[in-house]
């Protein structure tokens, strides 16, 4: 089991596609040895731009067997969480433990709002089944649950809630998680568009998504601020913005396989209900793309 010290970038992971529809199992190991080479610290397979909500629990299980394979113990490996009953929650974490996952990365419930206490429930419920380090996704913008300090002091009673991953779009929530639970609650940064701010007021780690596509470049950002160097890092991330605007949109599947795809690193084939860019969208998004290929700063 690979050592999980929730620091450095976490790819939130494509999964890849041949056009049929079919996992495509050579593309996803050709990312993950682009991932390795560029010193990425862990990867996340079937998250939300893994397409958790059209993959089959079998196929969730199948990508962390062969991501399993492939890695050796390089790397940790985390399997995103997101069933519908706790019941379902607490099998799909056990069975992710007994094939070899390193880590969980957990949402909360998907189909029903639930309250507080019921979120708490459901985090604990699903710690207490299993041995796994659980990394809690708390995205209030695109999952409606907001798990506030309190509710984390909570879930901190488990032993093995160890991170979270850090989505509420609010910065001055890194600094209010710090200060209340000191290093007791690692921070992963999850939101593209502000990792560099939040690494600078104290996240551990990213959870990225166009990390997919350019790995080389996340990774120097990611360096040059754990360096000091500020104006390195800035000088990268200005370049980098318009593409990572790319993940905070309803279609950062689409967009940010189409980008990956440009790179060698993925297929750009979804599985329905999303669809193929099309007309006025398809060159906006292509022409943001190419703009920075031809553009991209040396490493």
């Amino acid at each position: 089991m690979a050592n999980l010290n929730w620091s450095g970038i976490f790819p939130a992971t494509l999964t890849p596609f041949h056009e049929n529809g079919e996992l495509n199992f050579e593309m996803l190991s050709v990312n993950i040895e682009a991932q390795l080479e560029a010193g990425i610290e862990g990867i996340i397979l079937a998250g939300s731009l893994g397409e958790a909500s059209v993959l089959t629990a079998d196929e969730k299980f199948e990508l962390l067997t062969y991501a399993l394979n492939v890695i050796k113990g390089r790397i940790p490996v985390l399997l995103n969480l997101t069933e519908n009953t706790t019941k379902d929650a607490v099998e799909f974490a056990q069975r992710a433990e007994a094939l070899g996952a390193d880590g969980l990365m957990v949402l909360p419930p998907m189909r029903y709002r639930a309250d507080d206490r019921e979120v708490v429930d459901w985090f604990r419920t699903i710690a207490q089944s299993t041995k796994l380090p659980i990394l809690v996704y708390n995205n209030p913008v695109d999952y409606a649950t907001y798990i506030t300090l309190d509710m984390f002091e909570e879930l901190l009673q488990e032993p093995n809630i160890e991170a979270v991953k850090e989505s509420t779009r609010d910065l001055t929530n890194i600094t209010r998680l710090r200060n209340r639970f000191g290093d007791r609650l690692k921070i992963l940064a999850g939101v593209d568009t502000i990792f560099v701010e939040s690494l600078i007021v104290g996240a551990d780690g990213v959870v990225g998504g166009l990390v997919d596509a350019f790995p080389k470049e996340t990774f120097a950002i990611f360096d040059a601020v754990k360096k000091g160097n500020l104006q390195k890092a800035l000088e990268i991330y200005r370049w980098f913005m318009p593409v990572l605007e790319l993940d905070i949109h309803p279609k950062l599947v689409q967009y940010i396989k189409l980008a990956a795809s440009k790179e060698g690193l993925c297929t750009p084939y979804t599985r329905a209900p999303r669809l193929p860019l099309v007309g006025e969208e398809s060159d906006r998004i292509n022409k943001i793309i190419d703009d920075a290929l031809a553009s991209r700063p040396q490493i």
